[in-house]
C-alpha cells in the first residue's frame, strides 16, 4: 500500500476474481489517495480492465473488499457506484456516434435532478473544454480522436466524482492531443479529482501520477511513487522502452 487507510479513497484489499475457473486477479490490493492520481501498468492479459470493471460493479469478485470513502462497493450497481462519486472514462470513448456532443455530455448527470446546477456545469465544461463549444450541435461520431476524448472526460465530469477511472486515455491520440489530455488530468486533479487510470504510454503515466501498480498475471509485483517506478530498471526494461518507440 502507499497510502494510509486514512487517506484512502478507493481501497480494493485482497480482491480474488474469476472468469468461470480461470483465476484473473490474486490477493490484488491497491489504493487511491483523497487528492491522488494513481496509474496501473501493465502487459495483455494482466487484469487491467478486470480491475477496472470491479471498481465499476461490472464484475464481482469472489472474495476481498472493495471501499469507497469507506462503503463497500460490493454489490451495488454502476449507476449506484456512479452516485456515490465515482465517474468513468472508458477505453475508446464509447460515446453515442449519433447523438450531438451536448447531449453526450448530459448524459453523464443522468443521476442528477438539479437541473440549474447541471446547466451551470456544462457552461464550466465549455470554459474547460473551449473546443467543445463550437462543436455542440455536431453529432459526437463525427468529431476527432481527440475530440471524442475531451467529450467523454466532460461526460464523466458532468457526475460531480471525487473520483475518475480512465482506461487508456491517450491511446489512439495525436501528440497534440496526448499532450491536452495529461494537461487536462492535472487540472482536474488539482481541482480537488481523485484520478485512477490505466495507460498505455508508461512514461507519460508515471510523469503525472502520484503512485503506481505494476499488475502482472492478476498480481501487483511492485508498486510506490510514481517517480521511483519510473527509475526502476524492471520498469523501464519491461514498460518505458515500448512506450517510447511506439
Amino acid at each position: 500500500m502507499t497510502n494510509s487507510s486514512s487517506d484512502a479513497l478507493l481501497a480494493l484489499s485482497n480482491v480474488n476474481t474469476f472468469y468461470g475457473q480461470a483465476q484473473v486477479h490474486f490477493d490484488l490490493s491497491i489504493t487511491v489517495g483523497r487528492g491522488h492520481i494513481v496509474c496501473l501498468l501493465g502487459g495483455n492479459a494482466s487484469g487491467k480492465s478486470t480491475t477496472m470493471k470491479i471498481i465499476l460493479g461490472l464484475v464481482k469478485p469472489r472474495s476481498g473488499e472493495v471501499t469507497f470513502d469507506g462503503a463497500s462497493l460490493i454489490g451495488l450497481t454502476t449507476p449506484q457506484i456512479v452516485r456515490r462519486g465515482i465517474a468513468s472514462v472508458p477505453e475508446a470513448r464509447r460515446l453515442f456516434a449519433d447523438m450531438s456532443v451536448r447531449e453526450n455530455i448530459l448524459m453523464g448527470a443522468f443521476v442528477r435532478s438539479d437541473r440549474d446546477a447541471v446547466a451551470q456545469d456544462l457552461d464550466r465544461m465549455l470554459t474547460l473544454f473551449p473546443k467543445l463549444g463550437q462543436r455542440l450541435s455536431q453529432r459526437a461520431g463525427s468529431l476527432s480522436g481527440g475530440e471524442q476524448q475531451m467529450v467523454a472526460m466532460a461526460r464523466a465530469l458532468m457526475s460531480r466524482p471525487r473520483m475518475i477511472v480512465m482506461d487508456e486515455p491517450t491511446m489512439g491520440l495525436s501528440p497534440l492531443y496526448v499532450d491536452r489530455v495529461l494537461e487536462l488530468i492535472r487540472t482536474i486533479n488539482q481541482e480537488g479529482v481523485s484520478v485512477f487510470m490505466v495507460e498505455q504510454n508508461a512514461s507519460l503515466a508515471l510523469e503525472i501520477a502520484h503512485e503506481a501498480y505494476v499488475l502482472q498475471t492478476g498480481k501487483i509485483v511492485l508498486s510506490g511513487p510514481a517517480r521511483a517506478l519510473k527509475d526502476d530498471p524492471r520498469v523501464r526494461d519491461a514498460y518505458l522502452g515500448g512506450s517510447e518507440a511506439a
